[in-house]
């Protein structure tokens, strides 16, 4: 009999002495931070070359024959413009500088409240 009293206390004996491991509750802690933003950098300055320009009226434009046919006078391209073509292409130059000026404002915008 005290074999089985003693098998009994062999079986049972885990369940007697609770030797389960404490377990410390696990905290989450949730961090918002704000995704990194690219800023592309701004696009070399403008440099431009000097140009020399030309204006053909008929005084100098005879005065330029009579230097071509002596061989003193360069031998220029020329090209002309009529008035509605030289109002039509500065209108287009103008409206390069408001594209830019346009594109120059919005990329300050969004560069604004990361610098703050």
């Amino acid at each position: 009999m005290i074999w089985k009293l003693l098998l009994l206390l062999l079986l049972s004996g885990c369940s007697v002495l609770d030797r389960t491991p404490v377990v410390a509750p696990i905290e989450v802690v949730t961090v918002v931070e704000k995704a990194p933003q690219y800023h592309p950098p701004l696009p070399n300055p403008i440099s431009t070359t000097p140009v020399e320009w030309t204006v053909l009226t008929p005084d100098t434009m005879s005065e330029y024959l009579a230097d071509l046919e002596n061989g003193d006078a360069p031998t220029n391209a020329y090209y002309g413009l009529t008035p509605k073509s030289y109002e039509n292409l500065s209108n287009n130059m103008a409206d390069v500088k408001r594209y830019i000026r346009q594109l120059l404002s919005i990329l300050s915008y969004y560069q604004e409240p990361v610098e703050k």
